[in-house]
């Protein structure tokens, strides 16, 4: 199992090469996504014109395609930076934002996937239930399931299309070819606040573009740093919206010894 200190030392390649990171991402999510990309050391661009697709792949180190408020012209946008990452070989991350709650949006995470295999699927639980095909009941973009219920579903997901697969929730799983990893921080004021999800898929690009490939490992970095980053905050907080200042300046602020001291990682069995 990978150690803190060597996940510290991802933080740090985040921080020292700081990755531009192009996020097709939702109108709710732009602006503390982008202030979370810059606070963890990497740079933002949120982009959508169907003309600049292919050049801003072309310069950015990975590719967050989240699906939170879809359209239709959005949906091509998706489609052509994910053949450019395809073709260039460069990482991209799905984040299936409420996968399950309508068919539109289960035909478009259906054309997504077949447009290429992502590096890293990162969901809640009922969203990794509906791309399994498992029965779910999706609760808008909440999880009405807990992190281990997905498990198999998570095994399945990243089976089929070679890819790992992030299960978030009170613990963080994350699975790829016969593994599990988990990842137990954060703090229960992360649920209320909107988008704290979708800025962990961008983080988790963050981290892809500077992993050589090894992007398991990318997405147990990014977990244990939103975690750690979200105790840290959560301690400062008197409530939800003080939380999400205090948790940018907890990600612009990490210490390595507050990282390698706090993160909580554990191995499980696969089924």
């Amino acid at each position: 199992m990978i150690q803190p200190l060597q996940l510290w030392h991802k933080v740090l390649a985040v921080r020292n090469n700081a990755p531009l990171v192009h996020n097709i991402t939702n109108y709710v999510v732009m602006n503390n996504t982008a202030n979370a990309l810059l606070a963890v050391g990497a740079s933002p661009v949120m982009a959508h014109a169907h003309e600049e697709m292919e050049d801003m792949v072309n310069i950015a180190g990975a590719l967050v395609v989240n699906i939170g408020t879809l359209d239709s012209y959005w949906v091509t946008s998706m489609l052509k930076a994910i053949g450019q990452a395809q073709q260039l070989q460069k990482p991209w991350v799905l984040d299936p934002v409420g996968a399950g709650a309508s068919q539109y949006r289960n035909q478009v995470l259906h054309q997504l996937l077949q447009a290429g295999s992502p590096a890293v699927i990162r969901g809640n639980a009922s969203e990794i239930l509906s791309l399994a095909n498992t029965v779910s009941a999706t609760k808008g973009v909440d999880s009405t399931h807990s992190s281990e219920q997905a498990l198999q579903a998570a095994q399945a997901v990243s089976a089929s299309f070679n890819t790992v697969v992030c299960v978030s929730g009170e613990t963080d799983f994350i699975v790829y070819n016969n593994t599990i990893t988990g990842v137990s921080n954060g703090h229960a004021l992360m649920t209320r606040v909107t988008g704290l999800g979708c800025t962990a898929s961008a983080i988790t690009g963050a981290f892809c573009a500077v992993a050589d490939g090894h992007y398991k490992d990318a997405a147990i970095a990014a977990m244990a740093v939103m975690g750690v980053a979200g105790e840290i905050a959560a301690a400062k907080s008197d409530g939800p919206g003080s939380l999400q200042m205090h948790f940018i300046d907890a990600l612009y602020n990490l210490s390595e010894e507050a990282f390698v001291n706090h993160v909580k990682l554990s191995t499980h069995e696969s089924f």
